[in-house]
C-alpha cells in the first residue's frame, strides 16, 4: 500500500506551489476514458431506442451535440479541480487576459453563440438541404464553431455557424418532403399546342424520380420573342440531386421533339437594307 501511495504521489514537476503528481495524470487519464465511454454508452441509447426512432435524425444528432458539450464541461472542470486549480481564482486572474482575447476574436465568439443557437433552437439540422449564397449544400455535421456541409459536386464545405444564423439561408427540408420545380422550354411557331403540352407531361411522367404524378401541370406561357413558350411543373423528393433530374428530363424531352418534329427555335434577327441613292446613272 505504501508502495502504491509512494508511486501516485510522486512529483513529475512543480511550479511555485502547483505540483503535479503521477496519481493526478492517472485521474485525468481515467476521467477522459469514463467521459468517451460514457458518451459512446448515450451515443447507443440515442440512435439505437426504439423510443427515439420517432424522431427526426437531425434532431437526435442535435440532442447528442448538446449533451456531448455538457458532459466534456463538467469533466474539464473536475479535471481543473484535480490537478488543484481553483476555478475562481483562474477566472479572476485571467479576467483582464479575457477581456483582450474576446476583443480579438468576437467573430470566433460569434461563431460559437451561433453554434448554441443551432443546436438549441433546431431550426437547423444534420441532413437539412440548405441554399447558401447561392449554393445548394446538404449538412453533415453541426460543431461548436463551424458545420460541415457537402455540395452536389460533392466536395466538403466548412461554414462558420454564423453565416448561418445572420445570412439570409433557404432551408429546403423545412418544408413537405416533396418540392416542386420547373423546367421552361420554347417551341417553333406553327408547333401543335396540344401535343407540345401532351410531350411536357408525359417526358416527366417517364422519369422514376417524380412523385405525385397527379400535381404534374403543363402552363402555356407566353408568346415569346421567337418562340411559344411553356413551363414544366412537378414534384420530387430528389432535392438535394434535382439538377440530375432536370437533366435526364430535359433529354427525354428533346428526344420526344425529335420523334414529333418539333424544332426549339433560336433568336433570329432579320436585317433590312434601305440605300439612300436614287439616283440612276446612265451612260
Amino acid at each position: 500500500m505504501n508502495a502504491i501511495n509512494s508511486i501516485t504521489n510522486f512529483e513529475i514537476f512543480s511550479i511555485g506551489k502547483f505540483s503535479l503528481t503521477i496519481g493526478m495524470v492517472f485521474t485525468v487519464v481515467l476521467l477522459i476514458v469514463i467521459t468517451r465511454l460514457l458518451l459512446w454508452v448515450i451515443e447507443k441509447i440515442i440512435f439505437r431506442n426504439r423510443k427515439f426512432r420517432k424522431y427526426e435524425e437531425g434532431s437526435l444528432h442535435s440532442l447528442f451535440q448538446i449533451i456531448k458539450y455538457i458532459v466534456w464541461i463538467f469533466t474539464i472542470l473536475i479535471v481543473l479541480e484535480t490537478i488543484g486549480l481553483k476555478l475562481d481564482i483562474l477566472l479572476a486572474g485571467s479576467a483582464a487576459l479575457l477581456v483582450g482575447i474576446g476583443l480579438g476574436l468576437q467573430n470566433t465568439f460569434n461563431d460559437f453563440i451561433s453554434g448554441l443557437i443551432l443546436l438549441f433552437e433546431g431550426s437547423i439540422r444534420v441532413g437539412d438541404i440548405l441554399q447558401v449564397d447561392d449554393e445548394v449544400v446538404k449538412i453533415k455535421r453541426i460543431g461548436m464553431r463551424t458545420s460541415e456541409a457537402i455540395n452536389r459536386n460533392d466536395i466538403v464545405t466548412i461554414l462558420p455557424n454564423s453565416l448561418i444564423t445572420t445570412n439570409k439561408v433557404i432551408n429546403w427540408s423545412h418544408q413537405s418532403k416533396k418540392t416542386r420545380f420547373k423546367i421552361d422550354v420554347g417551341v417553333s411557331y406553327g408547333s401543335d399546342v396540344k401535343l407540345v403540352m401532351d410531350i411536357l407531361k408525359q417526358s416527366a411522367l417517364e422519369h422514376p424520380e417524380i412523385t405525385d404524378k397527379e400535381s404534374i401541370a403543363v402552363l402555356f406561357l407566353d408568346f415569346g420573342t421567337s418562340s411559344l413558350d411553356f413551363r414544366l411543373l412537378f414534384f420530387s423528393h430528389n432535392i438535394f440531386r434535382i439538377e440530375k433530374v432536370k437533366s435526364e428530363i430535359r433529354i427525354i424531352i428533346n428526344r420526344k421533339f425529335i420523334e414529333n418534329n418539333i424544332t426549339i427555335p433560336f433568336p433570329q434577327m432579320d436585317l433590312h437594307l434601305k440605300s439612300n441613292n436614287t439616283d440612276t446613272i446612265t451612260k
